[in-house]
């Protein structure tokens, strides 16, 4: 047997050092977690030190230093959290989880950021403190479940849990901007369309019909619509001034949106749209009750959670109600009686969050919440697109169909004269 040196965590998250007897690194790693002991680092003695390396890859660090902390995409924060609970699940170390997927990480960004996390860990400082070095890429939610993760010893529980809410949250994400992107690219084709035909196809039409007489209605709106265009001095012939007015329009707007009066004035009335503000509120109440179960599940106090889960509510809205439910649960009431206040959850999620509250079973029964409408919301999306297809087709039929008639129209009174 040899002697194995362990840079660990212990129960209170409190960082411990020490030497074990053991067979191999994966004995010691497995004595260590009988101790209640959460293993970072273990070396074989006389085989290196502990926190070796450091310092010989100071150099190279320095410049990917400078990229670590920025923005990455949710797919790949998804991925290095799910390969960092298989790692930790199979006995490695978490150090030499983190050197692993620095190696193999394509993402510089990531990289450095990975980079720094070893760097911090081998200094000395538990992995929810490196995490939250880093605020743009680790949120709230995931430094807070990796604390409770350290302090109750289940790391490797808790990472495959924000593995699966990183997942289904993308999952969710990507199927309400595929129903949004289909109508705004006919959107775009149908207003292209529109502005060619007028300012190319409908003047050189309007020139050979000038000795028709008197035109049908829609011919005279369609070819006042196309000289209007033209004749304007601010509307040039590649509509450009056209686009740099709805552009500072937008820009304006995103700006007013942005504002706290503004946002909550866009989220209100986000909620109150016919079609969307259903899927914004299902999609709302699957984010609140999913990160809301997430977290208590891993041992994230009640409060706490309710104040987590209201920073990342994504809905100004959504977050007053669940600031409501925070504050009467400071007071000592059940969460069921805020909920019911505030008006905005249905009486299935509340009916629902009373029974769990009354078994005990509150965390199993906000994740089953999440799943019901996960699926509701797969619904509503499936059905939106499936109306919005057509109802964008006929849009566009009927747009460029008016303007064939409107010129088509004129010519075969013309050709019915010449006969």
């Amino acid at each position: 047997m040899a002697n194995f040196l362990y840079l660990a965590l212990d129960a209170k998250g409190e960082q411990t050092t020490g030497s074990v007897q053991a067979t191999s690194e994966s004995d010691a790693i497995q004595q260590l977690r009988s101790q209640g002991l959460y293993p970072t680092q273990v070396v074989q003695e006389g085989k290196g030190t502990l926190g070796e390396g450091a310092k010989g890859k100071t150099r190279g660090k320095k410049k990917v230093k400078k990229k670590a902390g920025g923005k990455v995409k949710a797919e790949v924060l998804s991925i290095f959290t799910r390969q960092l609970a298989t790692l930790i699940e199979a006995g490695l170390p978490l150090l030499r989880g983190l050197n692993t997927l620095e190696k193999q990480e394509e993402d510089p960004v990531m990289r450095a950021t990975i980079n720094s996390l070893s760097e911090s860990v081998q200094s000395g400082a538990t992995f929810s403190e490196s995490l939250a070095q880093h605020p743009k890429i680790f949120n709230k939610l995931f430094v807070n479940m990796i604390k409770a993760g350290e302090l109750g010893g289940v790391l490797e529980v808790v990472l495959v849990r924000l593995a699966e809410y990183a997942e289904k949250a993308a999952k969710l994400k990507s199927k309400l901007t595929t129903a949004m992107v289909y109508p705004c690219i006919v959107l775009f084709i149908a207003v292209g369309i529109l502005i060619f035909l007028l300012l190319v196809v409908v003047p050189k039409f309007k020139e050979m019909m000038a000795d028709v007489g008197e035109l049908p209605l829609i011919s005279e709106i369609v070819f006042g619509a196309s000289e209007n265009m033209l004749a304007r001095p601010f509307i040039l012939p590649n509509a450009v001034w056209l686009f740099i007015i709805l552009g500072i329009f937008f820009m304006i707007f995103k700006a007013w949106a942005s504002t706290k009066k503004g946002r909550f004035i866009v989220d209100t009335m986000m909620l109150k749209l016919p079609i969307i503000g259903d899927l914004q509120s299902k999609s709302a109440i699957s984010r609140f009750t999913r990160t809301m179960g997430t977290l208590v599940t891993s041992g994230v106090p009640i409060l706490q959670a309710l104040t987590i889960t209201r920073d990342t509510a994504g809905n100004v809205v959504v977050s007053k109600a669940i600031e409501g439910v925070h504050d009467g649960v400071k007071e000592g009431e059940a969460m069921v009686t805020p909920l019911q206040a505030c008006g905005i959850f249905p009486g299935m999620v509340i009916s629902m969050v009373d029974v769990g509250e009354e078994t005990g079973q509150l965390p199993e029964m906000m994740l089953k919440i999440a799943n019901v409408y996960d699926d509701e919301v797969d619904n509503a999306v499936s059905a939106l697109t499936a109306v919005i297809e057509p109802i964008m087709i006929v849009f566009l039929a009927v747009i460029v169909g008016s303007i064939v008639m409107a010129i088509f129209l004129p010519l075969i009174k013309m050709m019915q004269s010449f006969g």
